[in-house]
């Protein structure tokens, strides 16, 4: 299978969402997605694709057999009522039957035989792709592919989070040759608050833009006050700024479950933050690097975000709020599908596909880590009309508001995507520098528990 698709590029650039989605530009994406996740477990040895038994996170060899087993379970079986290319899959890979701490524990039919089942699933989607896609097939495709990017994700944060390898250059084309444009190298900063008129507006996707999940239906009015938002996301620098002040020893700081979760958790520093005499560095990957100070804050969960806001004397944004900051022009009427406008492409605009290079690594400077953050300062094209930067890419961003349901929510075909999450969860958006551009748009919900501190999160304050 290697041979086949080992060292596929795809060459779609915008995002896949819309209506008229034709069907080589599908394949090419499906093709490009399981190359991703090929890349990023290839160079794992049997031992590391199981993997340390966390709750916060899978063995891979188990999560890729799971993304062959979804693909084929809503294209295969559900649409074509045909039975599955693998005896007990879903006895061994249905997320919402199988238990998460017995994944270590099953009996899998091991490295080559999930990579062949991986290759006839992907063969099997391909055979089928029809030459006109109707709106259905259309959506079920896009949830399978979206499905296995998002898992792309998960697998880079789990790499960070056992201490592996950074990912291969095979499952990224990052810009190697230099700096991002509208970095700290060309005098271009973003610094203070934009000031936001607030309103009401519609906050959710509206029907007839193609392919959406359930939980960002529909778009409904909402009323915003007036406020003001960072212009960049908060940066190493200022969090250290934080913890140098003793932000994980002041209880006053913390709220209540914050508090609890410090106690449970006996948190005392960042997640892989370590301090060598008077300087903070951080594990990245399989290595320490000094702490780049304007590299966005990240491995942050909502706890520590909040704890920092107190500190600061600042909160974080409502959904509503960042929606309405990404979303909404300076006219303040119309609604745009990305933070600089309605154009689709995100090349230069903003750090999605892990376009950039990440952090230098201590041992050998010249040799970045593949995929990563950027300054909080870079990608100046991609500003809002009002001059906030970064809303999509780098570092997801976490709000002050709790994953609920918009009015007049109903599941969508694959019903557990988001009801079961509702309420214990906190929203993020705007996406990270692994997140796949083409699922991007204002509109986009992610959410997490709030402890959570393995994923690529960070945010930005209000005053």
């Amino acid at each position: 299978m290697r041979g086949v698709i080992g060292c596929y590029r795809s060459r779609v650039t915008a995002p896949l969402s819309n209506a008229e989605l034709g069907r080589e530009e599908l394949a090419e994406a499906l093709r490009a997605t399981r190359c991703r996740t090929l890349a990023l477990v290839e160079d794992l040895d049997d031992e590391q694709l199981l993997g340390e038994r966390l709750d916060i996170v899978n063995p891979l060899l188990w999560e890729i057999g799971h993304v062959a087993w979804f693909q084929e379970r809503w294209l295969r079986r559900h649409q074509r009522g045909e039975k599955s290319l693998l005896d007990h899959a879903d006895r061994l890979y249905d997320s919402m039957a199988v238990p998460h701490d017995t994944r270590w524990d099953l009996e899998l039919v091991g490295r080559q035989g999930i990579l062949d089942y991986m290759e006839r699933t992907l063969d099997d989607t391909l055979e089928h792709l029809p030459e006109q896609l109707s709106d259905e097939l259309r959506d079920l495709h896009l949830l399978t592919l979206f499905h296995e990017d998002m898992h792309i994700e998960a697998f880079c944060y789990t790499r960070q989070t056992l201490g592996y390898a950074p990912p291969p250059a095979e499952a990224f084309a990052p810009d190697l040759d230099g700096s991002p444009p509208g970095s700290d190298e060309l005098g271009v900063r973003a610094t203070g608050d934009v000031e936001l008129t607030g309103g009401v507006f519609l906050l959710g996707a509206e029907p007839g833009q193609g392919f959406v999940f359930d939980n960002e239906q529909w778009a409904h009015d909402v009323t915003v006050e007036p406020f003001a938002m960072a212009r960049t996301a908060v940066s190493q620098r200022e969090f250290a700024d934080f913890v140098d002040d003793g932000g994980y020893r002041r209880s006053e700081l913390w709220s209540e479950a914050g508090r609890d979760w410090l106690r449970r958790s006996d948190v005392v520093e960042p997640e892989h933050w370590i301090r060598e005499g008077n300087a903070w560095h951080r594990r990245v990957y399989d290595r320490v690097v000094i702490l780049d100070p304007d590299l966005p804050m990240v491995h942050v969960n909502w706890f520590e975000a909040d704890a920092y806001c107190r500190w600061a004397g600042r909160r974080l944004p409502t959904e509503p709020e960042w929606e309405f900051a990404a979303a909404i022009g300076t006219d303040g009427a119309v609604k745009s599908t990305y933070p600089w406008g309605h154009e689709p492409s995100g090349s230069g605009r903003a750090n999605l596909d892990g376009a950039f290079a990440g952090a230098a690594l201590a041992d050998d400077p010249s040799s970045p880590a593949i995929g990563g953050t950027v300054s909080v300062h870079a990608l100046d094209g991609g500003d809002t009309p009002t001059g906030l930067r970064q809303m999509f890419g780098n570092v997801w961003e976490w709000t002050a508001s709790a994953f609920r349901p918009y009015p007049g929510f109903e599941p969508g075909v694959y019903e557990d995507y988001s009801r079961p999450w509702f309420g214990d969860h906190m929203v993020l958006r705007g996406g990270c520098w692994a997140t796949r551009f083409s699922m991007m748009r204002n509109t986009l919900r992610n959410f997490y528990q709030p402890h959570r501190r393995d994923v690529w999160a960070g945010f930005r304050t209000c005053a």
